[in-house]
């Protein structure tokens, strides 16, 4: 069981390219009260109690031993100049619709890679396969977040090529992916309209480790109940130097800013290697 989130050890998590169809176990971060910490093909980082019930948190380690692993991946992409991005969002807030829109206006000028992240099935990859990206489906089982030795597994069977943009759809969840680091140059926060504008002050966790937020949805404005200047005065409570984009992914508002930042980041990394 992970003693940040109760993921528990009932399903294996997976990686499957949809190109080939293969399927691999996902290893895990998982560190034993011993001190040794490996990464597992199966279960999720978790703790163990010892005889007479007295259990030893763990949580200190276990992100230790992720963040060892995501420098890892970190050193890989830049090794490969690539800019990899952690989409995270709760459930619903338009991450895939987000990414499809993405890939169809600038799949000619750049190249992207998709990690997709969910606890169950194919649905989202095979969208994102339709939009003519190559992509590989992380599915978690039990577990509420990707961690690092997942990315890592996945990235081995996605294979992107020097250059390219590695977008990861983290597991809908505003709480546990803001505590993984994945090895990704930034997380962007995709945050919509139909879940109330009071979400930064609720998680402000996750509002603080993100570079950009997506408002998204903004079509539906005038049929919800939510407060533009309220959000974004709750957002700069939280982090005053978050930017903040209105984006609507199915009709188009926003996009245009959003490439903006998206080109903006390629170009501070072609200047950091040179």
């Amino acid at each position: 069981m992970c003693t940040h989130c109760g993921c528990s050890d009932d399903a294996t998590p997976t990686v499957t390219d949809l190109q080939s169809g293969q399927i691999t176990a996902a290893p895990v971060v998982h560190v034993h009260e011993h001190g040794r910490d490996q990464d597992h093909d199966h279960g999720q980082a978790h703790f163990h109690p010892h005889e007479g019930g007295t259990t030893i948190r763990l949580d200190q380690q276990i992100l230790a031993k992720n963040n060892r692993l995501a420098e890892r991946n970190r050193g890989w992409f830049l090794g490969r100049n690539i800019v990899a991005l952690n989409l995270v969002s709760s459930p619903g807030a338009g991450k895939t619709t987000l990414l499809e829109r993405t890939l169809n206006d600038l799949g000619g000028e750049m190249s992207i890679q998709v990690v997709e992240g969910d606890q169950a099935t194919l649905n989202d990859a095979r969208r994102i396969e339709a939009a003519g990206a190559k992509v590989v489906q992380i599915n978690t089982g039990a577990g509420c977040h990707l961690d690092a030795a997942m990315v890592g597994r996945g990235l081995q069977m996605l294979d992107p090529p020097h250059g390219s943009v590695v977008m990861i759809e983290n597991v809908g969840n505003l709480v546990c992916p803001a505590l993984f680091d994945l090895g990704e140059r930034a997380k962007v926060l995709i945050s919509s309209v139909t879940e109330g504008d009071d979400k930064p002050i609720k998680y402000p966790h996750m509002f603080r480790a993100s570079s950009l937020v997506l408002l998204n949805k903004i079509d539906l404005l005038a049929h919800v109940s939510f407060d533009r200047a309220r959000f974004a005065d709750f957002v700069r409570q939280v982090n005053p130097d978050l930017p903040i984009l209105d984006v609507s992914a199915t009709r188009g508002d926003g996009m245009r800013e959003w490439y903006a930042w998206l080109r903006d980041l390629r170009a501070r990394q072609e200047r950091l290697l040179d």
